[in-house]
């Protein structure tokens, strides 16, 4: 059987040189995935323009991330969204939370599944006496009115993911949910890190204009680290407490004035921090014309990905795997699923440690071991890590 996505990754091999996909299993796609060789070209790009421009090299490296907000934009059929930059997610969510008021509203709804870094926060803040609400992660019928009847006028927002990063379920009550938080005057923020670039969304046909949504570089864009984007409506007023300048860089050279009240730029830098390392967005952008130069456009990518993820999970109920020791963490349609596969065991850990012995990359959190695939990798590297993983396995003698 013949795949459009093996096609595509043979398509893609030669450009990949320097991470050397073509001769190592990488099954991490889904938390870093290879750059392509472009990227170097743009760190030297970097380079060589702060030494020749000094001072003048931030009129460029503000072009390079309008191109990666204009990419956003596209993806998301986001016209007139504004994405704030930053180097993490975690600064963006913490700022934008500084701006709520969390004194008269002291409750935040969110589920059991986020991610380490909001999870964290919220659980710290927990702590010190803010009203954290955490929802099962389960996506089903209940979701939605598990969040409907913890919402009141106490509440400061909802926080939640579109792709879960344990079990890969994609969240599909995003619109009705995101009508519940409007009907109470509350925001909704949605943690896209596990969606974007793998898992389409278009935010005009689902009723997002008004939601929060947090996106990383580091996984599905190729971008690497430190390009971080927090999406807000193009109406948006609100003040973060935790601000830095270059919030408000176009007003740097007015005479301070202390008397008066903070003042934000109109545009994308509302929650922005201060000085930064602009290399990385002289990076993505490479990938970025390279992505397109590719034709890895949405549907390429997304159609590539179910199949790779789909494939991988046909060859894992192949094996005679004790149900025990791994199975599939959910048995629901590949459309709901995102783009790695999450297999469930009491030893991920300890498969993913064997795994790595053998420069088999995978990714394993709690008893949660997650196969990501990515655009370059091939079938024949698909069928090779099953079999290697069933060897372990039988080798492992649980």
């Amino acid at each position: 059987m013949s795949y459009s996505f093996d096609i595509k990754a043979h398509e893609l091999l030669p450009h990949y040189t320097h991470f050397n996909v073509a001769n190592r299993l990488l099954f991490t796609g889904h938390s870093h995935q290879a750059w392509p060789d472009v990227a170097l070209e743009g760190q030297t790009e970097y380079f060589h323009a702060s030494a020749e421009l000094v001072d003048k090299k931030w009129d460029v490296a503000f072009e390079k991330t309008e191109i990666l907000r204009s990419y956003l934009r596209e993806y998301y059929d986001d016209p007139e969204g504004l994405y704030c930059r930053e180097e993490s997610t975690h600064f963006l969510f913490v700022s934008l939370m500084s701006a709520w008021d969390l004194v008269n509203k002291p409750k935040i709804i969110t589920t059991e599944g986020e991610f380490y870094s909001l999870s964290r926060q919220l659980t710290r803040l927990s702590e010190v006496g803010l009203e954290v609400v955490k929802i099962p992660a389960s996506v089903d019928e209940s979701f939605v009115e598990n969040i409907r009847k913890n919402l009141d006028s106490n509440t400061s927002a909802v926080m939640i993911s579109r792709v879960y990063f344990q079990s890969s379920l994609i969240n599909p009550y995003l619109t009705e949910i995101a009508s519940l938080c409007r009907k109470h005057g509350v925001p909704l923020v949605i943690d896209d890190y596990h969606g974007t670039n793998v898992v389409p969304l278009s935010i005009r046909d689902e009723g997002l204009e008004d939601a929060f949504i947090l996106i990383g570089g580091y996984k599905y864009l190729q971008w690497g680290e430190a390009n971080c984007f927090l999406r807000f409506p193009k109406d948006c007023t609100i003040r973060p407490v935790i601000t830095g300048w270059f919030a408000s860089f176009g007003s740097l050279q007015k005479k301070q004035d202390f008397t008066k009240a903070v003042e934000f730029d109109p545009g994308n830098q509302r929650f922005a921090s201060g000085t930064y390392d602009p290399s990385s967005q002289f990076r993505a952008a490479k990938v970025v014309q390279f992505f397109k130069k590719q034709s890895l456009g949405t549907q390429v990518l997304r159609k590539g990905n179910q199949e790779q993820v789909g494939l991988l999970k046909s060859l894992i109920l192949e094996q005679d795997i004790n149900p025990s020791i791994l199975r599939l963490t959910h048995n629901e349609d590949i459309h709901m699923n995102g783009g790695f596969l999450s297999l469930q065991s009491p030893y991920a850990v300890a498969i993913r440690k064997r795994l790595l012995e053998k420069e088999v990359f995978t990714d394993a959190r709690d008893t949660i071991l997650r196969l990501g695939p990515a655009p370059y990798t091939t079938l024949d590297q698909i069928n090779e890590v099953i079999g290697i993983l069933s060897e372990t396995l039988k080798e492992m003698k649980f």
